[in-house]
């Protein structure tokens, strides 16, 4: 089988879940040995397509669009239980067991059994969300614009780290290689890393199209990673010549002396975006809804608060309003990712 120019591959990692029963007992969450075997199994994954293609092997192919979150009945949340969920794609895995002490602390500021979920993609979140299994979730800015724009997700609040509350997308290379730019691309590999991604998917779908390209015009082959983590290890472990990255995680992984990163480097920075909220669905109770706010502002005036809000690396939590993501919509709108309008 002979591999066309541009043509997909989708590599994904598993899901990752962390559950808690009464709001008494602690997270059972996975060891970070078991969570970086599965970051090594995914490159092995990585590596294996990328010979089976060289081979002319067949290929799985995955098309340019993102798909639909398959809609489930949607129903109020469980006014007795509270579940956060969070996508793999952008949180790093060393990271999930501090949501799910989130989830925890949030739980017992409300009296509510609490449980955590670390979905796989931003999709599975945006689903959880609408069919109300999800009572809140840390998602992309991109499927926020794309869950608000679907069935009307709505903010609660957003995190400001360093005293901004905004991100960009970072274009990473090897840190040997002569690549310096968008242009310097055609014909190589390129990494995305989820569908309804803004930093790893929108943003480099859109700078193409200002070029007058697509990816199957412009890559000779591009895949999809579905972790900003597992994307600086494709470029890092060579698999892959270039990738875009969001840049709180590729900065956190900086900060926290990654071998992967530091054999990476960043040649391009977009403009800076609304930074990734925490929503939840247009049916959750209104009262519970302002208790879940009230208490994620106050975090940084309560003692366990601060100290949760210092392992995720985040100042306070604040208000934030749609107007912040309309760049992302309008990105969104131009290279018609649906369904926004």
């Amino acid at each position: 089988m002979t591999r066309r120019r541009g043509q997909a591959l989708r590599v994904g990692i598993p899901m990752a879940t962390v559950y808690w029963s009464p709001i008494s007992r602690r997270a059972q969450a996975f060891p970070a040995t078991a969570l970086r075997l599965a970051g090594l199994a995914m490159a092995a994954a990585l590596l294996l397509l990328a010979v089976s293609c060289a081979r002319g092997g067949a290929a799985i192919d995955l098309g340019a669009r993102p798909l639909p979150s398959q809609p489930s009945p949607a129903s109020p949340p469980k006014k007795d239980r509270l579940v956060l969920a969070v996508a793999a794609v952008n949180s790093p895995m060393s990271t999930f067991e501090d949501y799910a002490d989130l989830a925890r602390y949030l739980g017992e500021k409300l009296g509510m059994e609490a449980k955590f979920i670390g979905g796989k993609t931003y999709a599975e979140i945006n689903s959880l969300v609408r069919s109300g299994d999800a009572t809140l979730a840390i998602v992309c800015s991109g499927a926020y614009v794309y869950g608000h724009d679907e069935f009307g997700m709505e903010l609660l609040a957003a995190p400001v780290l360093n005293g901004q509350m905004v991100y960009y997308s970072y274009l990473i290379v090897q840190r040997d290689s002569p690549i310096d730019s968008w242009l310097h691309l055609r014909g190589r590999t390129f990494a995305f890393t989820d569908p309804l991604s803004n930093s790893g998917r929108v943003v480099p779908l859109y700078q193409l199209k200002q070029m007058g390209e697509t990816p199957e015009s412009f890559f000779s082959k591009y895949i999809f990673t579905y972790s900003h983590d597992n994307s600086i290890a494709a470029v890092a472990g060579k698999l892959v010549d270039a990738a875009a990255v969001d840049s709180l995680v590729y900065d956190y992984a900086v900060q926290n002396g990654s071998e992967e990163a530091g054999k990476t480097k960043v040649i391009w920075r977009s403009p800076p975006f609304g930074i990734n909220p925490v929503v939840v669905s247009p049916m959750l109770e209104p009262v519970l809804k302002a208790k879940l706010r009230d208490v994620l502002l106050k975090m940084e005036t309560d003692e366990d608060g601060r100290r949760m809000l210092h392992r995720l690396d985040i100042d306070r939590f604040a208000p934030i309003q749609d107007g912040a993501y309309d760049s992302i919509r309008d990105m969104m709108r131009a290279v018609q990712v649906e369904p926004v309008p």
